[in-house]
């Protein structure tokens, strides 16, 4: 190949790899030859064993591949964590690992583990994900960099205060009078059931810092029940909506730790003729665009910035490797009001 376009090998190594390093002339010249040869470039494997860098990230996805381009959250992630990578040419590798929490079988864990070994990467993220994981453990054996976006995480991350988030949510709503209280969380269990929250319940991190903090800012006589909203989904907290707004024992608010089950309970209290911030009130997590189109009290948290600075953690050799935490602010729309026995300033 070299000898063809008449350069040194290294200058056929710089033209696609390094193009800076060469003249537009040259690298023209060997761009030509290599088409006339068939000839693709340097093996990336091969390369990636010499340098001892693959120039790629991966994110570790426990709720499948497709979670990642259907939920508004992960997207809105998954575009920041692009714009840090983008200006450096890093490339992003999906690496799927199949939900331990919903009770995995022993060959489901290997073949998650495996992907995770076999995956060619430089650094990682995860979302969600605590210092137990399996993903995590193997991450660490290999020596790869990791970043996460929970707090309980050791090591780099970015966060915010999920136990402070819920608080505020308490707050607002206790300030509104509600004592019958429905917390709706994603879980691996099926939408609408009751869930009992010990130490051991599956929960992810963020829905147990969150609940934690709903129950310490609600006065000792509020009624809280936690009510699994499935995989967080559209379809999943229509079902669990339509087990929560059933009969007697209709809450007067339910708290949704997402703005996607939030947009679900909506539509199902429509169709029950219940008016948000008067017959029920309800808010979500996130502030997506949705909720401002509902009107749907929330947490606003700045995810894009979040993914954004994950990235630059594992490209960026001069940014903070500590822990960021991002602060969130609770948005009052018109989805909460006082409960419908109280009427505030009476």
């Amino acid at each position: 190949m070299a000898e063809a376009a008449g350069v040194s090998t290294a200058t056929v190594s710089y033209a696609f790899s390094r193009p800076d390093r060469v003249s537009a002339e040259a690298r023209a010249r060997v761009l030509t030859v290599a088409g006339e040869l068939g000839y693709a470039g340097p093996d990336a494997k091969g390369r990636s064993l010499r340098t001892g860098r693959t120039g790629a990230v991966g994110v570790i996805f426990t709720t499948g591949l497709t979670y990642a381009f259907t939920d508004p959250y992960v997207t809105a992630m998954l575009a920041g964590l692009a714009e840090a990578l983008e200006p450096s040419r890093t490339s992003l590798v999906f690496i799927p690992f199949g939900e331990v929490n919903a009770g995995m079988a022993p060959d489901e864990v290997r073949r998650s583990v495996d992907a995770v070994h076999r995956a060619m990467i430089d650094g990682a993220v995860a979302d969600g994900l605590d210092d137990d994981h399996p993903a995590v453990r193997v991450l660490a054996e290999r020596g790869i960099p990791l970043v996460r976006s929970n707090e309980t995480a050791a090591g780099p991350s970015v966060v915010i205060d999920d136990r402070q988030a819920g608080r505020d949510v308490g707050r607002h709503l206790a300030g509104l009078g509600h004592r019958d209280i429905v917390a709706l969380v994603a879980t691996p269990h099926e939408p609408g059931r009751v869930v009992e929250v010990t130490g051991q319940t599956p929960l992810f991190p963020y829905s147990r810092l969150r609940l934690t903090g709903l129950r310490e800012s609600l006065p000792a006589d509020t009624r809280l029940r936690v009510i699994s909203g499935g995989s967080n989904s559209a379809l999943a907290g229509q079902v669990a909506a339509r087990a929560v707004l059933h009969g007697s024992e209709r809450p007067t608010a339910i708290a949704a730790d997402s703005d996607v089950l939030a947009a679900a309970v909506a539509g199902v209290a429509r169709e029950r003729g219940l008016w948000l911030g008067a017959g029920l009130s309800l808010t979500g997590f996130d502030d997506q665009p949705v909720a401002a189109e509902l009107g749907l009290t929330t947490v606003r948290q700045p995810v894009h910035r979040k993914g954004f600075l994950m990235g630059r953690m594992l490209v960026d050799p001069g940014a903070e490797r500590g822990r960021i935490t991002l602060p969130t602010e609770l948005v009052v729309r018109r989805s909460t009001g006082p409960a419908p026995s109280v009427r505030l300033g009476e």
